[in-house]
């Protein structure tokens, strides 16, 4: 297959004289799915030749012609389209001599409905009336699709772009608009010209026509920040208003580089595949990733805000100042971001307890994925562009934030900063590889960075680390021995992969700092630990810092019990502990009947985020014994574990509690409620009556909690009430709220409505996945349902998600729960007739997980079974 040229070959055209200048010309239908665009192109020719190739999809050029500096313009005689690889082949009647010379081109363009390239985005008006914004969405390489170039990350240039729009409109691109004057022969329209942008990548390239309001603000630095909402709705901008103004002066003393354009502005987006887009000086939102409504807005929407916008300005600098390469070093703009986001909210909201969460959002949900053997390395061989959407995954983005972190820890903030320092300072405006990041970073701390780095960035998975502890008098001697972790058990292969690991120790005599750190850069290490007495305990990766699962001795792991149920370990390192044991019983490394007997430790937890990760894991042991007889077990068993914090909690909140106490509460009733606990399946509906009634309107913080309960133990009455909340939702988060539960519903005939509605025009493209997903998670019944369904519907699916991540993310969402292997071999056998190009490693991916799961139950079922039906035996 003809593969796209990597950045290391010379490109045809001088890339320091690159201008492209973009003028969207007209457009007078907003209802139309074309365009017309004129674009010119300065470069230099740097070898005689008579084509030109560029990057082009879904255009059809109508003129195109080169005129050298001083000479004759020469028209194009003809264009040659490579559909498949996405690519035109301008022919010229003469050769093109080397100097500098301008390209024009006219053409028409699909302004499609594919939430990519220049997209319409459907939306209704205050009065109730459908219009259209037309909006951009290019990464990876969808600039293409708006117009021809180079869409390539290291083919950068600098854009001129001008807008001819319909004059009631607003439009905005990258840069501050410098003119807006009327349209010769049309009062309707008016031309919109922008300064002339600083060199970038076309995949930041934007442009936003539609109505909107705004709010604005002035950062400590003095650049302008808008946050444009749908009309009517500006004040619900002004919580990322405040994060963002907050953020960028954050962000230039961290790197000790200021912002470099005059302007950012924050724009939701009604129709977009993604949760944001960081387009340089236009970053683009979904709704529910920017809007926040100080009455009907949950906490964990807020916190969502605040990640989100710390995420994509992260980018202005880490991505957009300077940018990959190449899609092969995507992890550095997303790794690093995803884990600089959480350093930015821990600054502006430092309440949140946001570290503790990464590792139940981030770390560990990386930890799952890579221990696979259908995952890939962080820096994964891209090719064709088609490839690049695979990897925009957990590996990219939350192990690379997880090892960005790890290296952090190990560097030190001082030089961390050095370092980053010296990256952006040396590489702004140019494109940089991961090598270029450890050759700074290693300058700034002087430790071997790129050495045990490329342990973890060049190689696939992460190691387990066993751990055993001898007393010998008053030392206690610990015998380290890694291998590789594999979702699968054991590790068996013949070769032996290692990594350098960057290694903390605590003991009970401070929990909270570290007795030795040590960089493991060999399969065995004994170390010993001086004076440490025989009661004391030890644990190893102190903050669960290091990108690796540790088992220890059963004695070792029995004297931390205790530490567990008396809190004196520090919570993110219960959550570490916990986490740990139940990935080594799903691998089948332990029993999970052991697990079980450790979850019941956590009788006195009070921190959300070790509750969360483990209601998490127990959902997922509770997807796999759906497929048993015995499921009811294991929802007394959730009951038990989770109504004493539920009677500590109760339903109101109390004085003095803040933002974690409201997402526990959300957390434990609706584990409860879901579990059918007869007290809060009572108190659920009972408020959910009042609030439908107008009575009581529920808490935003209580919504998500209280309609799965009713929905998971309701009927088509229940349904049909909660369909008509969603219709007359005004919030898209409330709106999101409901799709998301929908699928608790357990009757087949209310699965179908569904089901049914999740394809409607009541929901939105990007939101028909979450809404089939909550259905194949909410039951056997939904799930097996959920899967005819894709099926059934595939082309429609496809069509609407091809090319993108959502394909993916619906995949798995709907068979990734599946448990025997001949469900695995008839979703390996679906995709085999009805191939997805972009998720090829997803469908291995879940084949996988249904074949783990299936092996699962075979090995564990009957002492699961028996563990828990010994629980409720009577005394």
């Amino acid at each position: 297959m003809p593969r796209s040229p990597s950045p290391s070959q010379a490109p045809r055209f001088s890339l320091k004289q690159l201008l492209l200048e973009v003028v969207f010309r007209w457009m007078r239908c907003w209802n139309s799915h074309f365009f017309l665009m004129l674009t010119e192109f300065l470069f230099q020719v740097k070898n005689a030749t008579n084509q030109i190739v560029m990057n082009c999809a879904d255009i059809d050029i109508i003129t195109a012609s080169y005129a050298p500096e001083g000479d004759e313009e020469v028209h194009a005689t003809g264009f040659n389209y490579q559909n498949e690889d996405e690519k035109v082949t301008l022919s010229f009647p003469s050769t093109l001599q080397k100097g500098t010379g301008t390209l024009k081109i006219d053409f028409v363009g699909e302004l499609n409905d594919k939430m990519k390239g220049f997209y319409r985005s459907k939306y209704s008006t205050p009065s109730g009336d459908t219009r259209y914004a037309a909006v951009t969405q290019f990464e990876a390489t969808d600039a293409r699709r708006a117009f021809p170039c180079w869409d390539e990350p290291a083919i950068k240039a600098t854009f001129d772009i001008s807008l001819v729009v319909p004059k009631d409109r607003v439009a905005l691109s990258n840069m501050n608009v410098v003119e807006r004057r009327p349209y010769p022969d049309d009062e309707s329209l008016v031309e919109v010209k922008f300064a002339r942008s600083p060199v970038m990548s076309t995949y930041l390239v934007a442009f936003v026509v539609g109505e909107y309001d705004f709010v604005e603000a002035r950062s400590q630095d003095g650049v302008l920040v808008r946050v444009y909402t749908p009309v009517g709705k500006a004040e619900q901008g002004r919580f990322a208003l405040e994060v963002a103004a907050k953020t960028l002066p954050f962000y230039k003393d961290y790197f000790n580089v200021p912002y470099p354009l005059p302007k950012i502005d924050l724009i939701a987006i009604a129709d977009f595949a993604a949760g944001a887009m960081e387009n340089w000086g236009l970053v683009t939102y979904r709704e529910t990733a920017l809007l926040i409504d100080p009455k009907n807005s949950c906490s964990s929407s807020r916190q969502w805000v605040a990640l989100v916008v710390g995420h994509e300005l992260a980018h202005q600098w880490f991505g957009n100042l300077v940018t990959m390469e190449w899609w092969t070093h995507l992890w550095l703009n997303e790794g690093f971001a995803s884990w600089i986001e959480y350093l930015c909210v821990d600054h502006c909201f430092p309440e949140y307890d946001i570290w503790t969460q990464f590792v139940s959002a981030d770390y560990t949900r990386a930890q799952e994925l890579d221990a696979l053997d259908n995952s890939h390395p962080i820096e994964v061989s891209v090719g064709h562009p088609s490839e690049v959407d695979e990897i925009f995954d957990a590996i990219s983005y939350s192990k690379g934030a997880s090892v960005i972190r790890m290296l952090h820890d190990y560097i030190g903030d001082e030089d961390f900063r050095k370092g980053m320092n010296l990256y952006l300072t040396k590489f702004q405006q140019r494109n940089a590889a991961t090598e270029d990041l450890w050759e700074s970073l290693e300058k700034a701390s002087g430790k071997p960075i790129a050495a045990v780095m490329n342990t973890w960035t060049k190689q696939m998975g992460f190691p387990l680390i066993y751990v055993e502890a001898e007393q010998q008098e008053d030392d206690k001697v610990l015998k380290l021995v890694q291998k590789k972790f594999c979702a699968s058990g054991p590790y068996t292969g013949e070769d032996f992969p290692m990594w350098m690991v960057p290694i903390s120790i605590c003991t009970s005599e401070d929990p909270s700092s570290a007795k030795m750190q040590i960089l493991m850069d060999k399969p065995e290490l004994t170390v010993v630990l001086k004076d440490t007495k025989p009661e004391q305990w030890v644990k190893l990766n102190l903050g669960t810092v290091g990108f690796y699962r540790t088992q220890y001795s059963p004695a070792m792991l029995e004297s931390l019990i205790p530490a567990i149920k008396d809190l004196s370990l520090p919570p993110v390192d219960r959550l570490g502990l916990q986490n740990d044991l139940f990935s080594l019983a799903r691998a089948g490394i332990i029993s999970t009947v052991e697990v079980l007997k450790v979850m019941e430790a956590f009788v006195n937890e009070p921190n959300y985020t070790v509750w969360s990760d483990l209601s998490c894991n127990l959902g997922i042991l509770a997807t796999l014994l759906s497929h048993t007889d015995f499921h009811e077990d294991i929802q007394v068993f959730i009951r038990d574990v989770f109504s004493p914090i539920g009677e500590r909690l109760g339903w109101d909140p109390k004085p003095g509690e803040g933002h974690l106490d409201a997402l526990l509460r959300g957390l434990v009733l609706g584990k409860l409620g879901k579990a059918g606990h007869k007290a809060t399946l009572e108190e659920a509906r009972r408020r959910f009556k009042e609030h439908v009634e107008g009575k009581h309107i529920l808490s935003a913080d209580l919504r998500s909690p209280v309609y799965v309960t009713v929905l998971k133990h309701g009927d088509s009455s229940t349904l049909d009430t909660m369909l008509k909340l969603h219709k007359q939702a005004d919030m898209q988060e409330e709106k999101n709220r409901i799709e998301r539960v929908l699928g608790a519903i357990s009757q087949p005939e209310l699965i179908q409505k569904v089901l049914t509605f999740a394809l409607s025009e009541e929901v939105r493209p990007q939101d028909t996945v979450s809404v089939i997903g909550g259905v194949a998670g909410g039951s056997k019944q939904g799930r097996k349902a959920a899967w005819k369904f894709v099926r059934d519907n595939w082309e429609e699916l496809y069509n609407r998600y091809q090319g993108g991540f959502l394909i993916s993310r619906l995949i798995k969402l709907t068979v990734d729960g599946f448990a025997n292997d001949k469900m695995a071999a008839e979703v390996k056998a679906f995709f085999e007739s009805h191939p997805a190009p972009s998720a090829e490693r997803t469908v291995q991916q879940c084949c996988e997980n249904i074949l783990l799961n299936a092996a699962w139950l075979r090995r564990d079922a009957d002492s699961i079974q028996h563990f828990l039906q010994q629980r409720r035996a009577p005394v």
